[in-house]
């Protein structure tokens, strides 16, 4: 059976003109470096909790496969390999893999960085413990094909953590009008407005891609001190959820 795709070509092109800065703290990727410290917290402690793992050990993911869809660089990949996980960072933009495993080379990390999507993953039968599914659903051409795929992506038990941006006028005003044209911290047409998720709508697909989500959390900037910080309640532009695939 052919296996459909959800890759948008438009938006992976984005993404391969911007590969080589991935690692530049104050270039394009510059929200992300200052969002990463905040997304780690929350997906090392979901991760935690959910195979009963002690964050103070030397090695606390140690025996976990961990995949990173849409690893970009590999901001995430890098952290989760240094906690003792094993993992692979998947990208359909294929410009940003050399960029990732130089990167990861020199730090003397041993990461499995692949040109490939969550669909050809699926289809080739890996699975995986948890998988990290940040700021990559807002970007797809069909989210609960590509929900449905991370879905299958998971042993049963396993974890998705997944992040996106809310779709309200603040939101529209924040992450587009704000980042992108004020700021300047993103080019121009990153992203859409109209395919922004909320968290309700979030919920649903992933309840229809056959996971039990189980919690979400906003990331909230604060202007004045220049950070994130995770909220129970204010989910008004980005938020994460975690979802488990029903054992």
């Amino acid at each position: 059976m052919t296996q459909v795709s959800t890759i948008d070509a438009g938006e992976v092109a984005k993404f391969q003109a911007m590969a080589a800065e991935w690692w530049d703290p104050n270039g394009k990727f510059k929200p992300l470096h200052m969002l990463n410290p905040c997304r780690l917290d929350y997906i090392t402690s979901q991760i935690a909790a959910e195979f009963d793992r002690d964050l103070t050990d030397p090695l606390p993911f140690e025996g976990l496969r961990i995949l990173d869809i849409g690893c970009g660089g590999g901001l995430l990949s890098e952290p989760m390999a240094r906690l003792g996980a094993t993992v692979v960072g998947a990208d359909a933009a294929e410009r940003n893999i050399p960029v990732a495993q130089v990167h990861a080379e020199e730090q003397g990390l041993d990461i499995d960085y692949r040109h490939t999507t969550a669909e050809d993953l699926a289809a080739a039968g890996e699975r995986f413990d948890a998988v990290l599914n940040m700021e990559v659903v807002e970007h797809v051409s069909d989210p609960l094909a590509y929900l449905t795929a991370c879905h299958d992506l998971l042993k049963p038990g396993g974890l998705m953590t997944c992040s996106t941006i809310n779709r309200n006028p603040k939101s529209f005003m924040m992450a587009i009008v704000g980042a992108e044209h004020v700021m300047r911290w993103l080019p121009k047409g990153t992203h859409e407005w109209s395919k922004f998720i909320t968290p309700d709508e979030l919920y649903d697909l992933l309840r229809q891609a056959g996971m039990d989500p189980v919690d979400r959390k906003g990331f909230v900037f604060n202007p004045v001190t220049w950070s994130w910080r995770l909220s129970d309640r204010d989910l008004s532009v980005n938020y994460v959820t975690a979802s488990v695939r029903p054992a």
